[in-house]
């Protein structure tokens, strides 16, 4: 009975992979089910950060930020406590010898595909980071999981490669969509931050998966993430310049905060005794900002709101700033883990409101409105860190629901995020990637390339002879037109060089003559690992239409020609390009 029940399983499991790869609707269907988890996750992640927050400060939902003051600074102590949890949970992993990997890494290098670990490992990192206070968003983990799961739920119905992709992208922007109750803007996450590009075979099942996401928010009673504007506005071509200079300061800023995190991480991380120690430290000198300004706490959600309402003098704006700057970039580079987003977005905020003082502080006789410079900095600085100049511009939109404001987001985010490009070039996520030694740039998939390698290409029937042959042994051995080249092997089977045919067979040479003397391309060769875009670069640097495949040891493996790698990579390049449309 129980086999039975077993090949009943197998036999429904295969009917299902294989509707999944020939029907569209069952895959949008699949994606919905990946964002109802995820929307689902994203709110336990949620409850368990804020019920940190409440056991260890006191405060009620998103209110850590606001605090006017900390009235019993022990409770700050949460945040070294908090320091030492991360180094505990550690010690627990001191066995794996590599870091997890993110959403953003497995869509580019790895196909979508996350050890269920990993995703355990980030999403527990976070919210104890959160939790504790640590100027650190969660969103990192929402997407974390939200694509986590949607990425073994791939695995096991064994997706194709590019649909894995999708369905990763469309359970990251899932949650995202659920955290601020703001479907297109989950949907643009997954197009812009996880996958990489917009498709018309991705459209349906992403924003599909976003709007699963968002509904099991709302159907669990949490609020969407709203922000009151001013109801009518005439923004004149003034205003389109200064909110355009405006985005062009949030893309230094923004850029500015990432090399001050590299910097203090490469500081820190040089500690040699007190490495170990580097969390518990860095939740130490997070109880000074902490107690200059509580708007240090946590992500700043609702210091965000406050400051909105309240709008704080200049000085006051400065101060917060600063501040909020020095938590984030400490809380990064001393070991708690999270993301920029929401930061950010306070961030941009605070950069708006003090922008639009000075104008207005200024003799040039325009004036802004500092809510609207605070949403518009929201987007530009954001765009710079994250990424995702659409995304943010809607999340403006689905937050404010106004769209007078739309065009100069959109204008202060595009212009942020070309200036991030030219003098950066990387969002914090694949900064970071850049960092530990990837060549990530953006969530586009180059995985292809990686696995496109030496050792999977190269021919193994190629002829050798040995380093002290001659030239009248050589002829015996190798007749002219049996074979183009031949390669030099000494007594231990290591490379020597190669030997081109027809030059062992000039008239004017010796029969007694050395082989090796005619060797050429003595000192190139391919490492088995090497990936194809190296080894087109390695062709034509040696001038070469065939080179050898060494191991470590200088042990010939096998030949590749340029024409065959050229080809391949040409043939990847078509295939990639076919799945992107949707049609393999």
């Amino acid at each position: 009975m129980r086999r039975n029940w077993q090949a009943l399983f197998k036999s429904f499991t295969i009917r299902q992979r294989r509707r999944l790869r020939e029907s569209e609707a069952a895959f949008i269907l699949l994606a919905v089910v990946a964002g109802t988890a995820a929307g689902l996750m994203t709110n336990v992640q949620q409850w368990l950060a804020h019920g940190l927050q409440r056991i260890f400060y006191g405060v009620t939902v998103n209110r850590l930020s606001a605090l006017e003051t900390i009235h019993h600074p022990w409770r700050l102590l949460a945040l070294p406590l908090g320091g030492l949890m991360l180094m505990a949970f550690a010690l627990l992993l001191r066995g794996r010898k590599r870091e997890p990997i993110d959403v953003v890494e497995a869509n580019a290098l790895h196909g979508g595909r996350i050890p269920a670990t990993d995703n355990l490992v980030i999403a527990t990192q976070t919210i104890i980071s959160n939790g504790m206070g640590a100027s650190v968003g969660l969103e990192a983990a929402f997407a974390q999981l939200g694509g986590g799961v949607a990425s073994l739920l791939g695995q096991w119905l064994k997706l194709r490669r590019n649909d894995l992709r999708t369905l990763v992208g469309a359970g990251a922007g899932a949650a995202i969509g659920a955290a601020f109750g703001a479907p297109l803007t989950g949907a643009f996450y997954a197009f812009e931050i996880v996958i990489g590009h917009y498709t018309p075979s991705a459209i349906a099942p992403v924003i599909a998966a976003a709007l699963a996401g968002v509904s099991v928010s709302r159907a669990m009673g949490v609020e969407p993430w709203l922000i009151a504007t001013t109801a009518d506005r005439v923004i004149s071509t003034a205003d389109y310049m200064l909110f355009a200079l405006l985005g062009i300061l949030c893309a230094l800023l923004g850029i500015m905060i990432m090399r001050l995190v590299t910097f203090a991480e490469g500081r820190a991380q040089g500690w040699r005794r007190l490495g170990r120690w580097r969390p518990l430290i860095g939740g130490l000198l997070l109880i000074p900002l902490a107690l200059g300004s509580p708007q240090t706490l946590s992500a700043g959600h609702g210091a965000l709101h406050l400051d909105l309402i309240l709008q704080p003098a200049l000085g006051l704006l400065l101060l917060i700033l600063a501040l909020k700057i020095a938590a984030s970039v400490i809380s990064l580079s001393f070991g708690f883990r999270g993301g920029l987003f929401f930061a950010s977005l306070f961030l941009g905020a605070l950069v708006g409101q003090i922008f639009a003082g000075a104008v207005n502080a200024s003799a040039i006789g325009f004036s802004l409105n500092p809510r609207d410079a605070a949403l518009v900095g929201m987007a530009g600085l954001s765009v710079s860190i994250v990424g995702g100049p659409m995304t943010l511009a809607l999340l403006m939109l689905e937050t404010t629901h106004d769209f007078g404001l739309m065009a100069v987001v959109l204008t202060a985010s595009l212009l942020s995020s070309a200036m991030t490009r030219e003098f950066f070039g990387y969002s914090f996520s694949t900064w970071r990637l850049h960092l530990r030694g990837s060549s990530i740039r953006s969530p586009r998939d180059i995985g292809w390339v990686r696995n496109l390698t030496a050792a999977r290409m190269m021919r193994r029937d190629w002829i050798s002879v040995d380093e002290n042959c001659t030239v009248a042994q050589f002829r015996s051995r190798v007749p002219l037109g049996s074979a183009s080249k031949a390669v030099i092997v000494n007594q231990d089977g290591q490379y020597c060089g190669i030997v081109p045919t027809p030059s062992a067979y000039a008239p004017e040479l010796e029969e007694d003559t050395r082989i090796t003397e005619l060797a050429v391309l003595r000192e190139a060769t391919l490492g088995p690992d090497t990936d194809i875009q190296k080894i087109l670069r390695l062709f034509d640097q040696w001038v070469a239409d065939e080179l050898a495949v060494v191991d470590a040891s200088g042990k010939v493996l096998g030949l590749l020609t340029e024409k065959h790698a050229r080809r391949r990579y040409f043939e990847e390049i078509e295939t990639s390009q076919r799945a992107l449309f949707g049609e393999i």
